[in-house]
Parts: C-alpha cells; sequence; structure tokens
C-alpha cells in the first residue's frame, strides 16, 4: 500500500525539516586590534574603552576573551 501526502502535509514536513543549507556558510576573519591584559585595576576597562573608542569612528570592533592568554583582544569580524 502507497500512501501519498496532501500539499498541507508536504508542506508540514518541508517546514518541520527547519532551514535548507545550499553553501557552506562564510567563515569570519578576525583582525585583532588591540591586546589588553586582564590584570588590569578594578573599575578599569581598557579594553572596552578602546572598543567603544573604535566603534564611534565606525568601525565595528567588540572585546572577546582569549583564555590561552588571559588577555582581552579587540577584534573586528569580516566576512572571507
Amino acid at each position: 500500500m502507497t500512501t501519498t501526502m496532501s500539499p498541507a502535509d508536504i508542506a508540514a514536513h518541508v517546514v518541520a525539516q527547519g532551514p535548507v543549507r545550499t553553501k557552506q556558510p562564510s567563515k569570519l576573519a578576525r583582525t585583532v586590534l588591540e591586546r589588553f591584559d586582564a590584570g588590569a585595576p578594578r573599575g578599569s576597562w581598557p579594553a572596552e574603552e578602546f572598543a567603544a573608542d573604535r566603534r564611534r569612528e565606525g568601525v565595528p570592533a567588540r572585546v572577546v576573551m582569549d583564555l590561552a592568554t588571559d588577555s582581552f583582544l579587540v577584534i573586528v569580524e569580516a566576512a572571507s
């Protein structure tokens, strides 16, 4: 016995599968603008201040933590 699906069932099945990727997602290339030691004095946020200054200049900078070197990195990501 062969079961056929109605158009509504087919549509529901396709939606339930989620988005279909047709190509590899592009990787983001990171450029490190500056490194800051994580041991800054309490209440001092030099990496955040540096990133905020870059953002005011129009550069989409953000701060990430590099656990291997115990430092904060101010980075810019761009699709490659």
